[in-house]
């Protein structure tokens, strides 16, 4: 054979390998999704032995061999995931999603990418915990790899988007699950250890403080969204998700979820789901498969100061029901439109947020305890919570969202509109709220400098009764108005 027909034959073959290999390459991705794993029951409980219980003491006054100590120990429980999502060859700026930025992805286009994330080992028998986001849209083999570099393909449990959680399982029986903590018991400047794989940095620790509590950062993109998280200044960047929050007991207190960032890395503020949510959320995904939900049937708002003076409260801690939905869990047990809540089982609700988060820990059927604020003193309510089986639960929740209430301007060039202009400085009108229930009193404008400005009210504001007397509609408000003035 001549020289130059060698050197062909060569070159032929070599593009016939490059060929094979972007074939290859192209459609490797193809895989089956994975497919949901049956289970029952694991043994996942709440610890009594803190790792550092012991050594606290001995450390306080050295915090560097606390870390160190506590460090050493939770590593091992928290694993790198990688999940497979598909794509049209064009990756937007994703916040949630860390995405592997590969050579040749650049150059050969890809039916799906990498996005990373953490884990935390909750069981000896390899369960999981993470973040919805860490694994939603999977189209490919979810893969986990362990401290130790041990490599495992992961079985989806069940995934929650309203709550931002997850459960995965790997072939495991003796993995290194981390100490379940309280975070009931966390503290605004409490001492807490952030592990995960940002960017790919496998088992990476840092420190910092809890920051604050009970934050709603609007970052769950779901109507039934549970926001609740833990901040922490403890730096968690993308790849973060869904590792481990612990305390200076190595005590598992959050699963870290998000940060707040402007440019897209740590810019001083984490967030993390509390464990005592998460494990709830966890344990029925594990259970049943889904998450048992409990609904109390309410439209709710946080209180202001104004909101606050205008109820007679002292201080401006608690949550007003805007609203109950018929044959509710609420509704049958006897809460009305109006009243505050102070209280959840004896946990203090200030904001809405805190509410949603004390009854996502219940089940269907659980018995709630509530203190409220009504016509100006404290009362009890008890009443068991219903679930989605309920008919009354399931349409409240179904229910499209109601349009939103046009502004005072707006109001003014529709007669259709019933209002009512007061000498004391506000208007209020008769807004329709839905088809079962009648017409809220809305205030939509306050004049400045009023007598109506000067006794809290803003607009907005909801008018329910007038001296314990409950209103039906704008008659019955005029009325009673000026019965009143007359006295």
């Amino acid at each position: 054979m001549l020289p130059h027909q060698k050197f062909l034959t060569s070159l032929l073959l070599l593009l016939s390998g490059m060929l094979l290999g972007t074939l290859l390459m192209l459609f490797s991705g193809r895989w089956t999704p994975p497919e949901r794993v049956k289970v029952r029951y694991t043994e996942v409980m709440r610890s009594t032995a803190p790792y550092a219980e012991d050594t606290l003491i001995a450390h306080s006054f050295n915090p560097t061999y606390l870390f160190r100590d506590v460090a050493s120990h939770i590593l091992p429980g928290v694993v790198y995931i990688e999940s497979s999502l598909p794509h049209n060859g064009i990756l937007t700026d994703d916040p949630h999603h860390n995405f592997e930025d590969r050579f040749w992805d650049r150059f050969i286009p890809r039916h799906r990418a990498l996005s990373i994330g953490s884990g935390v080992l909750i069981s000896s028998d390899g369960y999981i915990l993470t973040n919805h986001h860490v694994i939603d849209g999977s189209s490919d083999r979810i893969q986990v790899m362990t401290h130790d570099k041990r490599e495992y393909r992961a079985l989806l449990v069940g995934s929650d988007p309203s709550t931002d959680l997850a459960v995965i399982k790997i072939d495991l029986d003796n993995a290194s699950p981390l100490v379940i903590g309280n975070s009931d018991h966390v503290q605004i400047g409490d001492w807490v250890m952030a592990v995960g794989n940002p960017f790919r940095l496998r088992s990476t620790v840092t420190a910092g403080i809890v920051s604050a509590k009970g934050r709603d950062v609007d970052i769950i993109n779901d109507r039934m969204r549970v926001e609740s998280f833990i901040q922490t200044d403890a730096a968690i960047n993308r790849g973060n998700s869904g590792g481990a929050l612990v305390n200076t007991r190595g005590e598992l207190i959050g699963i870290n979820t998000a940060i707040a960032s402007e440019s897209g890395s740590y810019q001083g503020y984490g967030f993390a789901v509390p464990i005592n949510l998460a494990m709830k959320i966890g344990r029925d995904m594990i259970e049943y498969g889904s998450v048992r939900r409990a609904f109390l049937g309410v439209e709710i708002a946080s209180l202001n100061y104004q909101s606050a003076r205008r109820h007679g409260l002292e201080t401006v801690a608690g949550v007003e029901i805007r609203n109950v939905a018929p044959g509710g869990s609420a509704y049958t047990g006897g809460l009305r439109k109006g009243d505050v809540i102070r209280s959840v089982n004896r946990f203090p609700v200030s904001e809405a947020n805190e509410l949603q988060e004390r009854i996502a820990l219940l089940h269907p059927g659980d018995s709630v305890h509530m203190e409220i604020w009504r016509s100006g003193q404290t009362e009890t309510v008890s009443f068991a919570l219903m679930g989605m089986e309920d008919e009354a639960i399931r349409k409240w929740v179904l229910a499209e969202p109601q349009a939103p209430v046009e502004s005072p301007l707006e109001l003014d060039e529709q007669p259709a509109v019933h209002q009512t202009s007061l000498p004391e400085g506000f208007t209020i009108a008769a807004l329709p709220v839905s088809d079962d229930l009648r017409n809220e009193l809305v205030v939509i404008r306050v004049e400045p400098y009023s007598a109506a400005e000067e006794a809290g009210l803003t607009e907005d504001d909801i008018i329910t009764q007038i001296n314990g007397q409950y209103l039906r509609d704008m008659d019955m408000f005029t009325a009673i108005w000026e019965e009143n003035k007359s006295n």
